[in-house]
């Protein structure tokens, strides 16, 4: 029976990573993959290649009707979507590739299989050649999330479909529904609108973006309405039925929409299907979620979560740090994340950033703030590269001035956020980062001047 120090269910962002960075403090690890490729929900069909066809789209959407403004003259642009589907899937076969290269760097064990704890120290992998048992001093799980669903909703992979479906379209639809406004219905929504579809959005809520500043959401809602984009808010879905190539999604007070396609994007829950957990006594929560400490170890001494099985924000890069955090505590004495500093992005256009508190978080938890408001229509490169929608917000205590929350809509909103974590993690002011001297010009200067306004100075607006 092989031994190692750490076995780690799961292949994605926070498997992988935590499996290196064991692996750098010297200790033997193996990883635990059903899948052929490395990299997880985020590598195969979500980040990277959501990210890809976003791309791609844009470039498309710029070369077919937003180059005469600028001087630039083209023939007929044509789309030739197979080629664009390739690229993406080049994209995510190289990066995948490239995890296998680091876990033969890091001398990481890959299983093949899929994996179910059946003692606290076992791990039983099964795999095309049967069964193998992995004894393990730590076990970590990190399998991830799956697409939610609703009742009434039964999902055929073809017509009515998930994230996963919608970012692989053998044609472009004339209509898509995209049920969810969330992170994942927008940035899908954006990809076929851009390529020709026309794109309905029902949200159940009254708004979209569920959970991020009210303020910035209400201004993206207005951009992607005059991008073409058509909600209804505060509309539930009852049931979809599906006729030959067509969809007809019924809603709330007896209506219905017919369409080609649907994109069911109404969230995600965890991915705890065949682990054992119930035969070792690993808790859950109500939600399926499973429990940890601080330290993130569950009910069972030994066995670890994290990442998006343990619920919190769905980010790849919130698994990462708390895959790398878990597994510091454990093997150095010493882990931690700031989950007021991981943020978020909607890589839509333009991109929405995010991170910290939002203003209707500061009202409810009754944190006194300031607010200083920075439009990009006010910055010179901004103007220069005719990104003219979008403002950034950044929220301070009113008492000492520490950054609680910057939110951010506008271009490149999704590399800007990063100074904003930076100073959040390191505890800055407001003040730091008005005195802190930006580069001109650059769409980093509206952080300054949205600093500045904080204090009503703000020099450019």
């Amino acid at each position: 029976m092989a031994e190692f120090d750490l076995v780690v269910i799961g292949g994605g962002p926070g498997g992988y990573v935590a499996a290196i960075r064991a692996a750098q403090l010297g200790k033997s690890v193996a990883v635990v993959e059903k899948e052929r490729l490395l990299g997880g929900t985020c590598l195969r069909v979500g980040c990277i290649p959501s990210k890809a066809l976003l791309e791609s789209s844009h470039l498309y959407e710029q070369a077919s009707h937003g180059f005469e403004d600028r001087g630039i003259k083209v023939g007929k642009t044509t789309l030739d979507l197979g080629a664009m589907m390739q690229h993406k899937d080049k994209v995510v076969q190289t990066l995948g590739g490239g995890i296998d290269g680091l876990m033969k760097k890091n001398k990481i064990t890959r299983f093949f299989g899929h994996g179910r704890i059946s003692e606290p120290n076992l791990v039983q992998v099964d795999t095309a050649e049967g069964t193998q048992d992995l004894k393990a001093a730590n076990i970590m799980i990190a399998t991830g999330s799956q697409p939610s669903t609703l009742p009434g909703v039964e999902l055929d992979g073809d017509r009515i479909g998930t994230s996963t479906e919608a970012i692989a379209f053998d044609d472009v639809p004339k209509h898509l529904v995209v049920i969810g406004a969330g992170v994942i219905g927008l940035e899908l929504g954006t990809v076929w609108r851009r390529l020709g579809t026309k794109v309905t959005v029902l949200e159940y809520l009254d708004r979209i973006l569920p959970g991020m500043d009210n303020e910035i959401a209400s201004e993206a809602l207005k951009i992607f309405q005059k991008q073409g984009l058509e909600f209804h808010l505060g509309t539930k879905v009852t049931g979809v039925k599906v006729a030959r190539k067509s969809c007809e999604v019924s809603i709330d007070g007896g209506n219905s929409i017919k369409c080609d396609r649907v994109l069911v994007a109404v969230g995600r829950k965890a991915n705890t299907e065949g682990l054992g957990l119930e035969s070792v006594g690993v808790a859950t929560d109500k939600r399926g979620f499973i429990t940890v400490d601080t330290h993130y170890q569950t009910s069972v001494p030994g066995i670890f979560a994290t990442g998006d099985v343990i619920g919190g924000a769905m980010l790849a890069h919130k698994a990462e740090e708390e895959g790398i955090a878990c597994v510091e505590q454990l093997f150095t004495g010493y882990g931690h994340v700031n989950y007021n500093a991981i943020p978020g992005v909607v890589y839509t256009e333009p991109e929405i950033g995010t991170v910290g508190a939002t203003e209707e978080q500061l009202k409810e938890r009754g944190i006194e703030y300031r607010k200083g408001v920075f439009p990009f229509i006010a910055n010179g490169r901004a103007r220069a590269g005719g990104h003219l929608d979008g403002k950034v917000k950044i929220l301070a205590d009113a008492s000492t001035d520490r950054v609680l929350g910057v939110h951010i809509i506008g271009a490149h909103a999704g590399e800007l956020i990063a100074e904003a974590a930076v100073a959040i993690e390191f505890g800055a002011s407001s003040e730091d980062i008005a005195r802190t001297c930006h580069a001109h010009p650059t769409l980093a200067e509206t952080i300054k001047e949205a600093a500045l306004a904080v204090d009503k100075r703000a020099i450019h607006f």
